[in-house]
């Protein structure tokens, strides 16, 4: 019997004990079995193995096993960083130090006992991310301001959904199985993370406690006597909701391709017509509870409706929110030093994206009807040169077409549609099928795979499409998504898994089903083109509709700015640190 089997079983058998009244028994007897997993193998911290950095004034220990099932050290592994006031700290000659708590001091105005706990999600691409293996300094921002930092590492892609997520869902239950060792207040616990680390962030998110992870946890031997749902999520692009991300590119940034095959236009075409089918069912309100939905447009693609109408004010106030927040002369490259650098990345990552960072090299057949602007252009905004006024700069925009209009009284515009912006503003980054290829060549692709480092197809609405344009690649989609991993889950419980929507929307079954973070922030540059505007408008739009337990949700799409950590003024690292604040005080 495999373990996902096991867990049915005992699902089946706890029901059937309710039914007799001897739940309290059967509860006892499947904790004692919990324990024998982890909790009775997994040693807590050593409070006598505590390494000093003096410079930092941080205590720091390395190589914490957070699972007892580890499949790789390297990865499945823990640093903990601890700001030096909250430990009375003994030399024991060797180089470690025995700690104690100190309750008396504060940093920042944090005490011992509710100081809150960061974790990093750094997994570009749903890269893995290597735990640390001596100190950095770069936790030294976070530790002045008085937090406790968790670096985590976690088995990336290469082994496949959920391996990502369930490795730092363990990483967060070891910490608060020694939380009586710790200082801080582990309730008070906050990730973040950028493109598919901030996808992976709003999945820790969205998925607190989620039952679909337990058997995983378990495969792992992870604490499973503690939760690992989270107090609040930073995302940056987060390139999420993948089983729709496809049909979603197509709708909206489709609009700004030429020249497509007749086959491959055929192909976004229906993708956009599903993407509007999809939203549709979801039900998703605005601020004043009316219903977004889409209506058939005139070119047939639905690019009308109530939802379109909402993108279109979403595209606006990015653009009005960057006029009021620049101060002319303007120059791209200025806005984004000012972003700073938060990412803890691995040593082989390279940025994506224009404006003088480094980009894919594509062929033309790669990129069928994707418009190549230069590297140092966005659409009609040269990305190099300085702009004397808002005036000169919205000519820019306008230089192909007059699709801005501005009253240069008030310095706010309007736009005449979302077909307009992405023509002349968005660029293009990837193929149709821009997350679930027919050659099964992108990242998501492996991230869908069966940790065996091959890709497999993902994406039903793909495949419905290309049942009557090309049944022979139709055909591999199904099978794909007719498989199962080790642990008996089907490709569609996958995808639920690593869909933040499946959890926040009560479109699907797994609404409210977990414990879903009650602080978020959604940050991404309006510019980029590696996933459309609608993926984290979708789930921002559900977590505001989702009622009480969901505090405070701050969304905002930035003018100028690219796939990076997105902000409209300031460091990001500054920005982050204040909200985690700003959220506790609440």
């Amino acid at each position: 019997m495999n373990l996902h089997s096991f867990i049915k079983k005992t699902s089946s058998a706890l029901a059937l004990a309710l039914s007799f009244g001897i739940v309290s028994t059967f509860t006892s007897c499947a904790s004692s079995q919990k324990n024998t997993n982890s909790e009775n193998t997994l040693p807590k911290i050593n409070m006598s193995k505590w390494l000093y950095n003096a410079d930092d004034d941080v205590y720091y220990q390395l190589g914490l096993e957070y699972a007892a099932n580890p499949a790789d050290t390297k990865y499945e592994t823990l640093g903990l960083f601890v700001p030096g006031a909250y430990f009375d700290g003994s030399d024991n000659g060797d180089g470690t130090f025995t700690v104690k708590i100190n309750s008396k001091n504060t940093v920042q105005g944090f005490s011992s006992k509710n100081a809150p706990f960061v974790m990093p999600i750094q997994t570009p691409g749903y890269a893995a991310l290597e735990a640390p293996v001596s100190y950095t300094h770069d936790v030294k921002q976070y530790t002045d301001e008085g937090f406790i930092f968790v670096y985590a590492g976690a088995k990336g892609r290469d082994s496949g959904v959920p391996a990502g997520v369930t490795d730092f869902k363990a990483a967060i239950r070891y910490v608060r199985y020694n939380k009586e060792n710790l200082p801080g207040n582990t309730q008070n616990y906050f990730t973040y993370g950028m493109s598919g680390g901030g996808a992976q962030s709003a999945l820790m998110g969205a998925t607190g406690d989620a039952p679909e992870y337990e058997p995983y946890l378990q495969e792992i031997g992870a604490v499973m006597s503690e939760s690992d749902a989270i107090l609040g999520s930073m995302d940056w692009c987060p390139i999420t909701n993948l089983n729709v991300a496809d049909a979603a590119y197509e709708w909206e940034l489709g609009l700004a391709r030429t020249n497509l095959s007749k086959e491959n236009k055929t192909i976004s075409e229906g993708l956009s017509k599903e993407f509007a089918l999809y939203i549709n069912s979801l039900g998703l309100k605005d601020e004043n509870g009316n219903l977004l939905t889409l209506e058939q447009s005139e070119d047939g693609l639905y690019h009308a409706g109530t939802y379109y109408n909402y993108l279109k004010g979403v595209i606006e106030t990015s653009l009005n929110n960057f006029l009021s927040d620049t101060k002319f002369p303007y120059n791209a490259s200025k806005q984004k030093e000012a972003l700073g650098q938060n990412m803890m990345l691995p040593p082989d990552w390279k940025p994506r994206g224009p404006a003088g960072m480094a980009r894919p090299q594509f062929s033309a057949e790669d990129l069928d009807g994707v418009s190549r602007n230069s590297s140092t252009k966005s659409g009609n905004v040269d990305l190099s040169k300085t702009y004397n006024s808002a005036k000169e700069y919205i000519s820019a925009l306008n230089a192909n077409e007059e699709w801005v209009l501005y009253d240069e009284k008030s310095n706010t515009t309007k736009i005449t549609s979302v077909e307009a912006f992405m023509r002349n503003v968005k660029q293009l980054q990837k193929n149709v099928g821009a997350f679930d290829d027919m050659s099964k060549s992108q990242p998501e692709n492996t991230l869908f795979g069966f940790g065996d480092g091959n890709g497999a197809h993902f994406d039903s609405f793909m495949a419905k499409v290309l049942e009557t344009i090309n049944p022979e690649i139709a055909a591999n989609y199904k099978e794909d998504l007719s498989k199962k991993d080790s642990l008996g889950t089907s490709m569609e419980e996958r995808s639920n898994m690593y869909n933040p929507m499946y959890y926040l929307s009560p479109a699907y079954s797994g609404y409210k089903t977990a414990k879903v973070a009650k602080f978020w922030r959604i940050h991404a540059g309006i510019f980029q083109g590696d996933t459309a505007i609608s993926t984290e408008l979708d789930y921002a739009l559900a977590l505001q509709n989702y009622g009480n337990e969901v505090k405070s949700v701050d969304f905002t799409e930035v003018w100028g700015l690219y796939h990076t950590e997105a902000e409209r003024s300031g460091s990001s690292t500054e920005n982050l640190i204040k909200w985690i604040k700003d959220c506790l005080k609440a």
